[in-house]
């Protein structure tokens, strides 16, 4: 087999394992609901089983694999908490559309932060998907909140859209970690500094921390096995593709945590969200299309999140 067919093989199997991914994470939020746990005690139960699986993989990398955290990884951890603690309520409060579309804004906040922090200019495009992705996120929740998707549906897509800040500050500590740690040793130490803040702060929200049946135990089970097999195959994959393609990411995850909610809690979309959330995942495309003036192309993306 030639050398062009093989690299086209390798391109297609990486498409594969990015998309397995993003399905694998769009699961998430159904488990979030399943787990039956308060919202932050999920988050802590989630890194909790994910960081052994992160431990025998980092390892087999040798010793300094496994080297304490840096600021830029305890940084990281944090910021995941926060990430997590927030959209798991946003889970709990909105749709499970509404909570998965909105935390894809993070490649445009991303985007912004490097132009302000790094200089990274972006292309002219750039801003016709930010209005877009901001546009169509708007309509989405202003629709959603309009048929009660949830309890507090306005607070739950508050604190969603806040999932994308914290996703974007936490990138931006993994893209500076990883500048002297392997992406193993990253996401490993990231769960141990996060699982801490978000067991602190299920206690202090008085939530139901240990699963109340054994679906529950299953399903936060499942959050640790989804974070570990979907991030890790989408970061595998990122490495192999080019950058533009993790847009795949953010087109297949919410349509499956879409039809899996619409299967297992009936949650139905408005035309308006549907308008809404296809607006803003267009416009999340467009800005990821637009590499920043004079910096590559080649620019690490934010992957599925959270």
């Amino acid at each position: 087999m030639s050398t062009m067919a093989l690299r086209r093989d390798d391109t297609r199997l990486a498409i594969a394992a990015l998309v397995f991914g993003a399905l694998v994470i769009g699961t998430t939020p159904i488990l979030v609901r399943l787990a039956a746990c308060g919202p932050a005690a999920a988050g802590f139960w989630r890194l909790a089983f994910a960081t052994p699986l992160f431990a025998v993989l980092a390892a087999q990398g040798g010793p300094a694999a496994l080297g304490g955290p840096s600021r830029a990884i305890a940084l990281a951890g944090v910021f995941f908490a926060l990430d997590l603690g927030c959209w798991h309520y946003g889970i709990r409060y909105t749709s499970v559309a509404n909570a998965t579309v909105l935390p894809n804004l993070t490649p445009v906040l991303v985007t912004l932060a490097s132009w302000v922090v790094f200089k990274e200019r972006p292309r002219p495009v750039f801003l016709v998907g930010l209005v877009a992705a901001v546009g169509g996120a708007v309509v989405m929740a202003g629709a959603g909140a309009a048929i009660r998707p949830g309890p507090l549906p306005h607070i739950g897509d508050a604190l969603s859209a806040s999932t994308a800040v914290w996703y974007g500050l936490y990138f931006m500590s993994v893209r500076a970690a990883r500048q002297s740690r392997s992406t193993l040793s990253v996401m490993l130490w990231s769960c141990v500094v996060g699982a801490p803040p978000l067991l602190l702060g299920a206690l202090a929200m008085g939530e139901q921390v240990a699963p109340a049946t054994p679906l529950g135990w299953a399903a936060v089970a499942g959050l640790g096995l989804a974070h570990v097999f979907g991030q890790g195959s989408i970061a595998w994959a990122l490495g192999r593709l080019p950058a533009s393609t993790a847009s795949v990411t953010v087109l297949v995850q919410p349509v499956a945590a879409g039809l899996l909610a619409y299967a297992l809690f009936g949650e139905v979309l408005t035309p308006l969200q549907v308008a809404g959330g296809a607006l803003a995942l267009a416009g999340v495309v467009v800005a990821q299309q637009a590499p920043a003036q004079g910096s590559s192309a080649g620019r690490p993306q934010p992957a599925a999140s959270p």
